[in-house]
């Protein structure tokens, strides 16, 4: 994608995110070395970020990142996440399109039910689409969105590609540009975008508070006395915060 986008002359910003290691707390980061042709790009930017435990799919700084390379001027942002589970779907209150991107015969089909992906799905790509099973891959996706009514009056395009050779890409950069062009007439993307600032402010709000809180309104070691007295039984979550809400002056 970055490469079709290059070739019209538009700078493209990219950002991969990775998964932190429990145990080390590092990451791969292997994204540079999977895209070298680009990393010596001067329109292209690459922001490998490792999640260090930030639940959703995306880094912790994921959102400003995305500021910060739209006020830069990039045309584009492409932002890669973790991957797609449960509750890894932070990234719908990040961009604009979602775009859900499959293999066939690797299980994505009973990833695709379990996980709830239909819901966040602008487009669906199904990669490495020479591979046998791809029809059925489709046929499955087509068959599983029509179980689902979240989408309104958008039906998500499923597109075949096949990234070792650029197959589909051309397909796909036209369902993105059919999907804005969506979002800009039903005011779609104003909602989106207005529902992510909130979500950031209101995060940005929780993060600070707990910063002031613990250490003004309520010492680090009554804090850690508080948690311990739940972990031993002799208090509940609940009441606990209830008390550290007690403290503060509105």
């Amino acid at each position: 994608m970055a490469r079709f986008y290059r070739k019209q002359g538009r700078r493209v910003g990219i950002i991969c995110v990775d998964p932190t290691s429990p145990f080390t707390g590092g990451a791969i980061l292997g994204d540079r070395i999977r895209m070298q042709d680009l990393y010596t790009d001067r329109g292209v930017f690459i922001r490998s970020m490792a999640t260090r435990g930030f639940l959703g799919g995306l880094a912790r700084a994921t959102n400003d990142v995305v500021d910060i390379l739209d006020a830069a001027g990039f045309d584009l942002v492409l932002v890669e996440t973790v991957g797609v589970g449960q509750d890894e779907v932070e990234v719908m209150r990040t961009v604009q399109t979602n775009v859900v991107v499959l293999v066939p015969g690797m299980g994505d089909d009973i990833q695709a039910i379990k996980a709830g992906i239909m819901e966040i799905g602008d487009i669906f790509v199904v990669n490495k689409a020479d591979r046998p099973g791809a029809d059925r891959t489709v046929t499955e996706i087509t068959m599983m969105m029509s179980l689902v009514e979240e989408h309104g009056d958008w039906i998500p395009p499923i597109v075949k590609t096949v990234a070792s050779t650029s197959s589909g890409v051309e397909e796909l950069e036209k369902a993105l540009g059919t999907h804005l062009d969506y979002l800009q007439r039903s005011g779609e993307l104003h909602r989106r975008n207005k529902e992510r600032v909130r979500i950031r402010i209101e995060t940005q709000l929780k993060e600070s508070f707990m910063q002031r809180l613990i250490g003004r309104t309520l010492s680090r070691e009554d804090y850690e006395q508080m948690l311990e007295d739940v972990l031993q039984k002799k208090n509940n979550p609940h009441d606990a915060a209830d008390e550290i809400l007690g403290r503060v002056k509105f």
